[in-house]
């Protein structure tokens, strides 16, 4: 069993770790303030081939592996969480499932300007009565011509006012519900109309919006998959991205416990440092082992997917422990730092706004809970995850 990450791992994780340490953490706090999105920082981030890691270099990626690119969101989420997501949802929701499901054309054609980060990709599935319950949706794809007429509405999209790539889910057998009958489909910026900016309790630099599709007229160029089976790109594209939240997660976790440590090393009380006090050890204690214990989940289930191997169980285990560890240790942070915590002089309340999140999209931690135990019991129907 080899633990230890390659030379190739260790490098990226130090480009992405010098950039953001650069770029991103000197800006994240006024972003979160400001609700701004840094959408000059992506060409950046593209320059050095961070917005296509694991895209070949044949589209215009990296052509790095995919624990590589989940170091990658690790670094960025540590410096800023909505940095972190954006890149996330770019990459694991648009980009790779246009790689393992689209044809050679398709790929030619909307790969590289996402890898490049000429445009960036959003994922629309969710609508406002098929969230958990992603079955359930109503955006229609009807014939027409050669082709289709697609209208619906669409809610939680992440990157939804940026974005130049949609990959978009709605249903072209009427007569069936469920999740069959829903096929996926490629669309631009101008088939789709933003609605609203969803104003949130954190990731303030990334947005979030609820975007409509009026009677959006595509070609059968723009059908990703087969027809009826867009179903299976959708899931299949969540036991993937789930991996990618949970290195959030851990990057979020571990900029909490980086404030906390630094704090007790300085922070004095009773004429003594309050690091020397075993209450905050304690703590301290706990959080690293959690963060660790994450890392591993997180990590293992990555080199799965690296490696080609069913990923489901492992992918939801990492998300769930790594989401609610982050959720536990930024309220941890708060506390050790005390009332500092709790002002906006110090980062560890952004961090703890930041964590919620994680616990609630790709898939709630209940329904995280739910693929686990249907994958140890040995169930076949799958659970049916949100995405935002």
């Amino acid at each position: 069993m080899e633990l230890d990450l390659t030379q190739d791992q260790k490098e990226i994780q130090a480009l992405t770790r010098d950039f953001a340490t650069a770029e991103i953490e000197p800006h994240a706090a006024q972003w979160d303030r400001d609700h701004h999105f840094p959408r000059e920082l992506f060409g950046k981030l593209a320059e050095l081939g961070l917005m296509g890691a694991c895209v070949p270099e044949e589209y215009g990626g990296a052509g790095v592996d995919f624990l590589s690119y989940i170091l990658v969101l690790e670094e960025l989420s540590r410096a800023d969480a909505g940095v972190g997501v954006t890149v996330a949802v770019h990459t694991s929701a648009v980009t790779l499932p246009l790689l393992a499901y689209g044809t050679d054309e398709q790929k030619s054609r909307f790969v590289p300007p996402l890898a490049r980060g000429e445009h960036l990709g959003a994922f629309a599935l969710t609508e406002p009565e098929a969230g958990s319950d992603a079955g359930a949706i109503r955006t229609k794809a009807e014939p027409a011509g050669d082709g289709w007429t697609i209208t619906g509405a669409k809610q939680w999209i992440t990157n939804g006012r940026y974005s130049g790539t949609f990959l978009t889910f709605a249903r072209t057998d009427q007569a069936t519900a469920g999740a069959r009958g829903v096929s996926a489909f490629i669309l631009d910026a101008d088939h789709v109309r933003v609605t609203r900016d969803e104003e949130k309790l954190g990731l303030n630099s990334s947005v979030t919006n609820d975007i409509v599709i009026e009677g959006a007229q595509i070609g059968r160029d723009r059908l990703l998959h087969e027809e009826n089976r867009g179903f299976r790109v959708a899931m299949t594209t969540l036991d993937g991205g789930r991996i990618g939240i949970a290195a959030q997660a851990l990057g979020i976790a571990q900029a909490a416990y980086d404030v906390a440590r630094a704090y007790a090393l300085e922070r004095r009380a009773f004429g003594h440092r309050i690091g020397d006090f075993q209450a905050i050890q304690q703590k301290l204690a706990d959080m690293s082992t959690e963060i660790d214990a994450a890392r591993l989940l997180v990590y293992r289930a990555a080199w799965l997917k690296q490696q080609g191997r069913p990923h489901t169980e492992e992918g939801a285990k990492a998300k769930l422990f790594a989401s609610e560890m982050a959720r536990r240790q930024t309220a941890e942070a708060i506390q050790v730092l005390g009332g500092y915590g709790y002002t906006k002089e110090f980062p560890v309340e952004r961090y703890y706004r930041d964590a919620k999140i994680t616990e609630i999209y790709e898939g709630t931690s209940e329904i995280q809970r739910l693929v686990i135990a249907r994958s140890i019991l040995g169930l076949t129907e799958r659970t049916l995850a949100v995405k935002s």
